[in-house]
């Protein structure tokens, strides 16, 4: 199970770094959760420097895509070359956008009617590509899943986590993860955002 977390640079922290910590919760053979980017090194919008742990030719063989969110989300957005190297696939692939990845999604033609979430910042850009945008922090649509605000990553996380793991698999993930003396809140609330979409 390779799970890729699409990074690019002037990425956000939170949104690539959050899922990926919570995906790791999850220890079986076989289970492995990546940074995937363009380049071998990418920056942060706040000056962190990731190595890649992927390429995108590897992440578009993944099981799992997510794709975070960054400053020069636009920017990639209007990269035909680069866009051309990001190839997902909704029948064999489990797909999740965050924020501006959101956007990513729409030119990338994986969204087609299906609503989704965003950031308030990258909403009239995901709108612009017409696609309507809810206000909530999480929407999936068969194996099409989006998320809106840098702290919703736990949702996608445990979104993944529960459709290839299971629900219980998650709730763990997510207790693990969980304020002390707020962890039946918080996991109850992460799990009602995400269990209609199951």
């Amino acid at each position: 199970m390779h799970i890729a977390i699409l990074t690019f640079d002037a990425f956000n922290e939170l949104d690539s770094l959050l899922a990926f910590g919570i995906l790791n919760r999850i220890r079986r053979p076989g289970w492995r959760v990546t940074l995937s980017s363009p380049t071998q090194s990418v920056t942060s919008m706040n000056g962190l420097v990731v190595h890649s742990q992927s390429t995108l030719a590897q992440a578009s063989e993944a099981d799992v895509v997510l794709v975070g969110s960054g400053m020069k989300t636009r920017e990639i957005a209007a990269d035909a070359s680069l866009l051309s190297q990001i190839r997902l696939d909704p029948t064999r692939q489990l797909i999740g956008a965050q924020c501006s990845g959101t956007l990513l999604l729409a030119k990338l033609g994986l969204l087609g009617k299906i609503p989704a979430c965003t950031d308030l910042l990258t909403k009239p850009w995901v709108v612009e590509a017409g696609v309507e945008v809810l206000d909530q922090p999480f929407y999936a649509a068969g194996n099409v899943a989006t998320a809106g605000g840098c702290l919703s990553s736990q949702y996608l996380a445990a979104w993944v986590i529960a459709r290839k793991e299971g629900l219980e698999a998650a709730r763990s993930a997510l207790h693990y993860v969980a304020p002390v003396g707020e962890k039946d809140d918080y996991v109850n609330r992460a799990l009602n955002n995400i269990r209609p979409y199951l």
